[in-house]
C-alpha cells in the first residue's frame, strides 16, 4: 500500500486509541509519522510518559514527540522533527483529547478549561505551526497536503454532562471550516472525522438510559481501524478535492454529516413573533448516543 509513499505526518494523541490506528494505518500506507503523545489518562492525568515513544521504537518510519500539544514549543517541535528527520510535512491529523464530564450545574473551571486546552486549543497550536511550512512546500511545487481533524457526535447532538467535552468537538468543527477556507488557495484541504470506535472515550461513557447503554454495548465491538481508513484516505490524492466536510465512520458505514444552514425562515412584524411556522424545522433534542444506538455493520 503506497497511497501516500513520501508524505509525512504529524498525529496528536497517536500513542493509543483511534490515534494509534491512525498512525498504523499512515504508515502502512507508506507516509512517516511523528507521534505526538504525552501519555497522560483519558482525564488528563500523568499516566504512561514514554509510550509515544515505546510505539515510534517499534513501527518503521515513526519518530516521537513525549508533550502536550497544547503547549506552542511542543507543536513547533513536532514540526521542526518531521522537516529535519523525514524531510517534509504533509498531513497533518488532531486526535488528542482527554474527557472530564459534568453537568453544568456541577461543573468545575479547571476541569472546563483542561479539556478546552487539550481538545481544542491543541488543535490550534499544531495547526499554527504546521499550516506556514506546509503552505510553502504547496507554493514551491510540492503536491498540497491535508488536515483532519477528529470530533464527535458529542459537538453535533450534545450529550448529558459533556459540555466541555461537546464545546470543545463543536469548536473544532467551527475550526475546520475557517482553516478549510484560510488554505483553499495553497490546495491544502481541512476535514474532520466523528469516529465511532471502541476507545478510552466510549469506555467512559456512564449511559443515563437504556439507549445509552445499547449505543456503549455496541460501540466497543467496533474497531478503530475503520476511521483509520478514512482519515488515510482524506489525507491522500484521492481526497484532493474534498475540504471543509464533516464525516462520520461507524464501522464500514460512513456518514458525510449536513451542516448548519438556515432551513426556513419566517418574518417578524411591530405586532407580534410568531415561530410556529418554523417548529417542523426544529432539530430534536436527542443525544449522539441516543442517535446512533443501532447495530453497526462491521
Amino acid at each position: 500500500m503506497t497511497a501516500l509513499a513520501n508524505r509525512v505526518a504529524i498525529v496528536s494523541g497517536g500513542a493509543r486509541g483511534i490515534g494509534l490506528a491512525i498512525v498504523e494505518d499512515l504508515v502502512a500506507n507508506g507516509a512517516a509519522v511523528v507521534i505526538v503523545d504525552p501519555g497522560v489518562s483519558i482525564s488528563g492525568e500523568p499516566e504512561k510518559p514514554e509510550i509515544a515513544q515505546e510505539v515510534a521504537a517499534r513501527l518503521p518510519r515513526t519518530a516521537a514527540v513525549c508533550g502536550d500539544i497544547a503547549e506552542t514549543a511542543v507543536a513547533h517541535a513536532a514540526v521542526v522533527l518531521a522537516q529535519e528527520r523525514f524531510g517534509a510535512l504533509d498531513i497533518v491529523v488532531n486526535n488528542a483529547a482527554i474527557i472530564r464530564d459534568a453537568f453544568i450545574f456541577k461543573s468545575d473551571a479547571g476541569a472546563w478549561d483542561a479539556v478546552i486546552r487539550t481538545n481544542l486549543t491543541g488543535a490550534q497550536r499544531l495547526l499554527a505551526a504546521a499550516t506556514p511550512p506546509m503552505r510553502d512546500q504547496a507554493k514551491a511545487g510540492r503536491a498540497p497536503g491535508s488536515i483532519v481533524n477528529i470530533v464527535s457526535t458529542a459537538g453535533i447532538y450534545g450529550n448529558f454532562g459533556q459540555g466541555a467535552y461537546g464545546a470543545a468537538k463543536a469548536g473544532l468543527i467551527g475550526l475546520t471550516r475557517v482553516v478549510a477556507h484560510d488554505l483553499a488557495r495553497s490546495g491544502i484541504r481541512c476535514n474532520a472525522v466523528a469516529p465511532f470506535a471502541a476507545t478510552r472515550v466510549t469506555e467512559s461513557i456512564q449511559p443515563a438510559n437504556a439507549a445509552q447503554a445499547a449505543y456503549k454495548q455496541k460501540a466497543l465491538q467496533i474497531p478503530a481501524r475503520y476511521v483509520a481508513r478514512l482519515v488515510s484516505f482524506l489525507a491522500s490524492d484521492a481526497a484532493a478535492k474534498i475540504s471543509g466536510q464533516l464525516f462520520g465512520a461507524r464501522g464500514r458505514e460512513l456518514f458525510v454529516f449536513s451542516q448548519p444552514r438556515p432551513a426556513q425562515r419566517v418574518l417578524q412584524t411591530p405586532e407580534a413573533l410568531d415561530l410556529s411556522s418554523l417548529e417542523p424545522y426544529f432539530a430534536e433534542l436527542v443525544t449522539d448516543l441516543e442517535a446512533f444506538s443501532g447495530d453497526p455493520i462491521l
